[in-house]
């Protein structure tokens, strides 16, 4: 096999659940190819590199197989790999947005609290 659509390929890669949830991440400027905007017919070749975005979080792979058919993960893993950078990016974001939830959490009041808040304007409003 030389050549793979690319949304065949991310599909098989599980990137994706289905071939046209790929094509709308394709059309939709989430995966790029080699730095370029692709169109879900453009064929994957050997070294090629892929910037796919999912959520928060944005994978630069490599392509090192080709493959048309979903298969299991661990034989989909080994169709690609991730560089290091993009690993570390990743996690210092995942870091970041664990942080921002638990600053966010902090401020929000607990059962006893809002209770509190409630008979404290219910006080007030009598008043």
């Amino acid at each position: 096999m030389e050549k793979v659509r690319i949304d065949k390929w991310l599909w098989a890669a599980r990137f994706f659940k289905t071939r046209n949830l790929a094509k709308q991440a394709i059309d939709g400027g989430k995966v790029h190819l080699d730095g370029h905007r692709v169109k879900p017919s453009k064929d994957v070749e050997l070294g090629m590199c892929l910037s796919i975005r999912q959520g928060w979080d944005e994978k630069v792979v490599h392509v090192i197989a080709l493959s048309d058919q979903r298969r299991g993960a661990p034989e989909a893993a080994q169709l690609y790999t991730e560089t290091e950078e993009s690993q570390a990016a990743r996690n210092l974001k995942a870091e970041q947005r664990k942080t921002m939830t638990s600053i966010r959490s902090d401020n929000k009041p607990t059962t006893k609290q809002r209770r509190q808040i409630h008979r404290f304007k219910r006080i007030n409003l009598e008043d």
